[in-house]
């Protein structure tokens, strides 16, 4: 919710079973984020009656597809949809309902689907209008689907000058629902975990042995799958975090076979050495979003070995230091990453020649 500050995506924090008091330190902390100018917050906290739990969701969702069918965009966070299935468990046991697996009724899955299958991106319509006009259906053949701007141009064309293609301004608009679930001692294999991962488009799973341990956000790289994929990335991105993912499955094979060896080669120890860098390169302060092109920059530093030379205790600072660097140096490294969106060779060249400057003139020092 804090990322989607300035950009023009309203939305909705749905509390379901929570203390009133969490609730209220979530609102204050989105208070002075500024974000309270575009959130809505649903609450039906912990001492509400089941039936008001159970609702909560589907109010947040409505509210979300007004502006979603208006063209606009949404994003729902369920907190946490758990306890929802526990609400709607309570109402289904009292109306003598038959109980199924782990005591849920069987349409527990009907209920969840039914909600998160309401977020969708809508399609583009276009029409062809002079231009002096406005966009109405009205009169207008609509051109619908993945193709219809090029249809719509390519019709204005053939109506000769003065014709324009103009968007529909209630087509286009988005819902994105971000649900939360909450596992029993890691268990995602449980019903209601299991049931909302058939759901979705993929799941961020936090384990607590990792956040106890320092690594935060505590995501658990292995369990943690996208059915998107690159397709919700910016190319840069996908070039810089290719080989990421595969470098870090190595470093915890590597890292659960080195507790056992003594004797491990420079290769093994090369790669130990590059993912502990890595893993330090994700770490992520609380509440303080990070730009996609500050991103790529670490992650980049991290893959093509600059860091290998530095302590770990010392990455964060060097993140730090690295981005303001070059917003007061080489400012126009940050804003092609946005503008092109990928690095091509002049651009990665320039960034590698920014983070060989760096580097001189970073300093690791003892205290790190």
């Amino acid at each position: 919710i804090l990322n989607q500050k300035d950009q023009d995506v309203k939305c909705f924090y749905v509390a379901i079973g929570q203390k009133q008091s969490t609730v209220a330190a979530v609102v204050d902390r989105l208070k002075k984020s500024g974000a309270m100018e575009y959130t809505t917050v649903v609450l039906a906290g912990a001492s509400e009656p089941a039936p008001l739990q159970f609702i909560a969701p589907y109010t947040g969702v409505t509210m979300g597809e007004y502006f979603r069918d208006n063209g606009q965009h949404a994003l729902c966070v369920y907190d946490d949809l758990s306890k929802q299935a526990v609400a709607y468990r309570q109402l289904s046991l009292l109306l003598r309902r038959p109980p199924g697996r782990e005591a849920y009724p069987g349409d527990v899955f009907y209920v969840h689907s039914r909600l998160l299958e309401r977020a969708a991106k809508m399609a583009e319509d276009w029409v062809v209008v002079k231009s002096d006009q406005e966009p109405s259906r009205l009169g207008n053949q609509v051109f619908s689907g993945p193709e219809s701007k090029h249809e719509a141009e390519a019709a204005a064309k053939e109506n000769g000058e003065g014709h324009v293609a103009k968007k529909l301004a209630d087509s286009g608009g988005s819902l994105t629902a971000l649900p939360i679930i909450e596992t029993q001692a890691g268990d995602v294999s449980a019903y209601i975990p299991t049931n909302v991962i058939s759901i979705t488009d993929g799941q961020i799973f936090l384990e607590s042995d990792l956040f106890n341990s320092g690594v935060r956000p505590a995501i658990n790289v292995g369990i943690s799958v996208s059915r998107v994929g690159g397709n919700a990335q910016i190319k840069a991105m996908k070039q810089v975090a290719g080989t990421l993912r595969l470098e870090l499955a190595q470093f915890r094979e590597m890292a659960a076979f080195a507790q056992f060896a003594s004797d491990l080669d420079a290769a093994t120890r090369q790669q130990l050495s590059r993912g502990e860098r890595l893993v330090e390169v994700l770490k992520q302060g609380q509440f303080v979003p990070w730009p996609v092109d500050e991103q790529v920059v670490s992650i980049f530093a991290g893959t093509h070995g600059y860091l290998d030379g530095l302590p770990v205790d010392s990455i964060g600072r060097y993140q730090q230091e690295l981005i303001s660097y070059l917003k007061s140096e080489r400012a126009s490294i940050l804003s092609d990453i946005v503008s092109k969106g990928k690095l091509d060779d002049a651009l990665e060249s320039q960034l590698e020649d920014a983070l060989k400057a760096f580097a001189e003139i970073f300093e690791p020092t003892q205290s790190d």
